[in-house]
């Protein structure tokens, strides 16, 4: 599999700049959903990395993904305040629809008013029952 033509440009815009990796990576999972092999290929071989190097940072943060999704995500936070405010009894509900990925994370800075997700990169805060469901309605 080939890289697509955008990416030459992506990696272009990055060209000379003192850290690119990161800023390329995440441009490149905007693009295209996903940083797959060849990609990853064609990264490493413009910034003069190997492989492994460009493989360990895609593999290392959870936003960064191999394949694209096979539907869309909300992040719900688990950390300890939306847990003390409900979150944990929404994660069955947001599971049982089976239209979203769940997904967790840990903290969202909205803990005096949690529970709180994610979506995109829209923070919502206070959620309940109705409002989580609203969420996957307009996530699908």
């Amino acid at each position: 599999m080939t890289p697509p033509a955008d990416l030459d440009d992506i990696i272009a815009r990055h060209a000379g700049r003192e850290g690119a990796l990161m800023p390329i990576l995440h441009d490149v999972q905007a693009a295209f959903g996903c940083i797959d092999e060849a990609a990853r290929r064609a990264i490493a071989l413009a910034l003069n990395l190997s492989r492994a190097e460009v493989h360990g940072v895609v593999s290392f943060y959870h936003d960064f993904r191999e394949a694209p999704r096979d539907r869309p995500a909300i992040k719900l936070c688990r950390a300890e305040a939306c847990q003390a405010r409900g979150a944990e009894a929404l994660v069955p509900l947001a599971e049982s629809q089976g239209r979203v990925r769940v997904e967790p994370v840990y903290c969202l800075g909205l803990c005096s008013v949690g529970p709180a997700a994610m979506v995109g990169k829209d923070v919502f805060a206070r959620l309940d029952a109705a409002k989580l469901a609203s969420l996957i309605e307009a996530a699908v």
